[in-house]
């Protein structure tokens, strides 16, 4: 398995910053994406009466976010050209410490090992925007702190951030592709 991680873009941020509307509009534009852990987790945890929810047990969460991501990643570096990703493997780490919960040492590890393009999208909060659902329960205060620790963890990692600017989907979506070389 060859590792050209280069070719691997995050978008990051706090929950409500226009991450998944963004991702939903590179793969109309025909790239690879990969969605973010937390919805999909949530949605199946819901449907069997599971309890790896963040409102029931967040360590149990998290583990299975770093499964996820860490599935992604592998299916990612077997697909050819760029693919872009709603959240890395090192956002489980942002969230285990926006937690307050302890960081296992394998959690670490997979943050350091798994590599993403040097330059990794983030999404700044946005309140015009935010908004609550079903699964998203946090408030504007946790967003924004949720923002904060993401930018924290990959900065750690030696990743360089790119703001994405508040602007229409179609913006952004311009911006991401001339930042990261495909236009």
């Amino acid at each position: 398995m060859q590792n050209d991680s280069d070719r691997l873009f995050v978008l990051t941020g706090g929950p409500g910053s226009g991450k998944t509307t963004l991702i939903a509009a590179l793969r109309r534009a025909g790239f690879a994406t990969f969605v973010e852990a937390g919805r999909g987790i949530i949605r199946d945890q819901s449907s069997i009466g599971g309890t790896a929810l963040p409102w029931s047990d967040r360590a149990l969460f998290a583990e299975l976010m770093l499964s996820w991501e860490m599935r992604s990643y592998r299916d990612a570096i077997e697909q050819k050209g760029p693919v872009f990703f709603d959240r890395g493997v090192p956002d489980t780490l942002g969230y285990l410490r926006l937690s307050g919960l302890p960081v296992a040492e394998h959690i670490s590890a997979a943050a350091k090992r798994l590599r993403y393009n040097p330059r990794v999208f983030v999404a700044p909060p946005w309140p015009d925007i935010f908004a609550q659902d079903e699964e998203r329960k946090q408030t504007s205060d946790e967003a924004e702190r949720t923002y904060h620790a993401m930018a924290g963890v990959y900065t750690e990692l030696g990743y360089e951030l790119v703001a994405l600017p508040l602007v229409p989907v179609e913006t952004r979506l311009r911006f991401v592709l001339a930042e990261a070389g495909l236009k």
